[in-house]
């Protein structure tokens, strides 16, 4: 009798979870947001069994970002880019960070060329936290407290 209570439980969860998910206005999902929802190993599981079905992907430990249906493929990609991904992960763990310097200097114009890789500039703080979504993750850049 309990076996048939454990797969209905779990589905009830991964019910909420996707109901909270889908109420969220940003792209990034936070697990400690969901934490309140269910037990951590429960939790675990639902994200899981979420990530395996393409509803959401593992963009970094405890981070994970909506996906939608492309139109034109039909396959499932993250709902926004990769640097919106990024950038709303950063905000949402507190971690202050500016462009790095390539993208400054393509900003300023002292410079032509578009930088292709993800780079950020933490300050003086080292960050170790890997944020990839795909092929394409986050490079880290740190600088001394007069560079910037």
């Amino acid at each position: 009798e309990e076996g048939d209570v454990a797969p209905a439980r779990k589905s009830r969860l991964a019910d909420r979870v996707m109901r909270s998910i889908r109420t969220r206005v940003g792209v990034v999902i936070l697990r400690s947001e969901l934490s309140h929802l269910g037990g951590p190993s429960q939790l675990t599981r639902v994200l899981a069994m979420l990530v395996a079905s393409g509803q959401l992907i593992r963009v970094g430990h405890g981070i994970y970002a909506k996906t939608r249906m492309n139109r034109f493929t039909g396959t499932l990609l993250p709902a926004a880019p990769f640097e919106a991904i990024a950038a709303e992960a950063f905000k949402k763990l507190g971690i202050s960070v500016g462009p790095g310097k390539l993208a400054r200097d393509y900003n300023r114009g002292t410079s032509e060329q578009i930088p292709m890789v993800a780079v950020v500039t933490t300050g003086r703080r080292r960050i170790t936290r890997r944020i990839q979504v795909g092929t394409k993750s986050v490079a880290y850049e740190r600088v001394g407290k007069d560079t910037l």
